[in-house]
């Protein structure tokens, strides 16, 4: 028998103010699959994972995580039930060191467990150990997208949401964050929810995929299918 999904979105409309944004979306995520979300800008991607962690109020629809209702639950619940959201723009606490940022991310673990899931993150980043001991907001916009990645799996997540995360870094940044993402999926029993504007790399990565385009589920596919749809191609990688 085939487990429930890990996450269920049903008929979801968000916005911001009067203006809609999300109009009647659908997605599943399967117990420790990755599922990618691409599409044009605009289309409410990021909106997608601001309403799944609770940061914006949904206007109608449900949110089902794990069997359980989720959609009426705030941030704070909803984190400690093992959704964490990494936000787009390398997010860190500027002021403290490298350490000290993955540190937070692991609050409610044991300190046994801490200390474990902070090896893991070394070395998942052996650049973020050499700097362990340096303030976050000096490090390059890598290293800072590093330390937002690692904090979030600090906590040891049941769900991690990912959103553009390769957002303005060099390619060969960009390709050491793809290829840990990768690493991240082989090694942890974790469901993602993968939001990037890098369609092909995001493709390449997720057995499955949504497309959003203007607040609506234009496309849904297996990764490889879409990747060979003309269709898809044409609209969306512009080949």
């Amino acid at each position: 028998m085939r487990e429930d999904p890990s996450l269920a979105i049903l008929r979801l409309t968000a916005g911001y103010g009067d203006v809609p944004v999300l109009m009647g979306i659908e997605i599943v995520v399967n117990q420790n699959e990755m599922v990618a979300i691409v599409g044009p800008n605009g289309a409410g991607k990021s909106t997608l994972l601001r309403c799944i962690s609770g940061l914006i109020k949904i206007r109608g629809g449900e949110i089902w995580f794990q069997g359980r209702k989720i959609s009426d639950l705030n941030y704070l619940e909803i984190v400690k039930m093992g959704i964490i959201h990494c936000q787009e723009g390398g997010k860190v606490f500027p002021e403290m060191d490298t350490e000290d940022n993955l540190l937070i991310g692991g609050y409610l673990l044991s300190k046994s467990e801490r200390k474990k899931q902070l090896d893991f993150v070394y070395n998942l980043f052996p650049r973020l150990k050499e700097r362990r001991n340096q303030m976050a907001g000096t490090l390059s916009g890598g290293e800072r997208q590093m330390v937002s990645l690692g904090l979030a799996l600090m906590s040891k997540p049941k769900l991690l949401m990912m959103d553009e995360p390769s957002l303005g870094l060099a390619p060969i940044v960009k390709k050491t964050i793809f290829g840990t993402i990768e690493a991240i999926k082989r090694e942890q029993k974790m469901s993602i929810l993968l939001v990037e504007q890098d369609a092909y790399s995001a493709l390449e990565l997720a057995e499955r995929s949504y497309v959003l385009d203007s607040g609506k589920v234009a496309m849904e596919a297996y990764s490889k299918a879409l990747l060979e749809n003309a269709d898809f191609k044409k609209i969306y990688l512009g080949v």
